[in-house]
């Protein structure tokens, strides 16, 4: 599945001591693919280079990952299904709950904002699930620049996860992230109204260029309970601003397992990012704008998404003058907490 090569070996060296010797990722999808027999429609809202990556993540495959990538190191994550495909969602939110039995790994459902407050709290405790992920393709009839927060993760949803202390999985919309100014509206709303739910940013918010911040993070600086995971992230300077915004106790430590499986470099260019990859590597890319081959010495250094990403936080942290105490509570004491939390209710 993953062959480690020298330059691999080099590069975790630079970072193991960085880590804790416990990690929980808090953001890890798992899927098979035969729960995905239909040809999807697709959504412009949804980039395609994570596909080239793995066609499927049964949980064994992420167990056998860690194993492979962070030697040494007891992580456990926290899975979830990936983008469900029509007719399929309740086949893979079964799937994740099977294996969050079998394996005991903290897991959430992949929600429908159609359904009910009732309909949201039975199927989150019938599975054995702690909290939902949604996204913005579960409302595929509103454009792209429109759609809101609220739209698949609707209101009377959000007051069962606050009743429940369950964690929410937020990808925020809009073509211009972050700095949307009705994104952050909606988050301050979210930080202010549904304080008893852990409420996770992913990729900080899909801020994966410097252009992607705008004035965000002074607002951001104004909330008090919401978190940031920086899964599939790997820019050193939207770190530093978030932990100057929120500091370690609201950051979290996500991955976006399998597709930081990938042979990467990130760049910015003329305001997108760009994935770096061997030439060949994932087959024809000619069509993605975030993706730009590379071959000769240049391409045989690549190294992993899942490296360049905690390398970059490290980067970021020790120009901040985070200490280890700080590092544990971003890689595993805070998200201890918030599942515990969810437990518990």
């Amino acid at each position: 599945m993953i062959k480690m090569k020298e330059c691999d070996i080099e590069f975790y060296q630079r970072i193991k001591d960085f880590l804790p010797e416990c990690i929980i990722d808090v953001h890890t999808h798992i899927w098979r693919k035969k729960d995905y027999p239909q040809q999807k429609k697709e959504d412009p809202r949804i980039v395609k280079w994570p596909s080239m990556v793995a066609d499927e993540n049964p949980v064994e495959d992420l167990i056998e990952a860690y194993k492979i990538l962070l030697p040494g190191k007891n992580v456990t994550p926290v899975i979830f299904p990936n983008l469900p495909e029509k007719n399929n969602l309740e086949k893979i939110n079964d799937y994740v709950s099977e294996c969050a039995r079998k394996t005991g790994f903290p897991a959430l459902i992949f929600s429908d904002p159609k359904w009910t407050s009732d309909e949201v709290e039975e199927k989150i405790i019938y599975g054995g699930f702690i909290g939902a992920k949604s996204y913005m393709s579960m409302v595929p009839d509103i454009p792209s620049n429109k759609i809101s927060i609220f739209d698949f993760f609707p209101r009377h949803q959000l007051e069962i996860h606050d009743k429940k202390s369950w964690i929410v999985m937020l990808h925020i919309p809009k073509d211009d992230r972050l700095k949307n100014p009705e994104n952050l509206k909606e988050l301050l709303e979210i930080d202010e109204k549904y304080g008893n739910a852990s409420v996770v940013v992913a990729h900080v918010g899909r801020a994966y260029c410097n252009s992607d911040a705008g004035n965000a993070f002074k607002l951001l600086k104004k909330t008090k309970r919401i978190f940031f995971d920086i899964s599939a992230n790997t820019n050193e300077h939207i770190f530093s601003l978030l932990i100057d915004a929120v500091g370690p106790e609201r950051i979290l430590f996500g991955s976006d397992m399998p597709i930081t499986r990938m042979r990467m470099k990130r760049i910015e260019k003329n305001g997108i990012y760009v994935n770096l990859v061997p030439k060949g590597l994932y087959g024809d890319v000619s069509g993605d704008k975030h993706m730009e081959e590379i071959e000769g010495p240049a391409a045989e250094k690549l190294s992993f998404f899942l490296y360049e990403e905690m390398d970059a936080f490290r980067r970021a942290s020790e120009k901040y003058g985070l200490k280890k105490p700080d590092i544990k509570k971003i890689f595993y004491e805070n998200a201890k907490r918030i599942i515990d939390k969810a437990q518990n209710n």
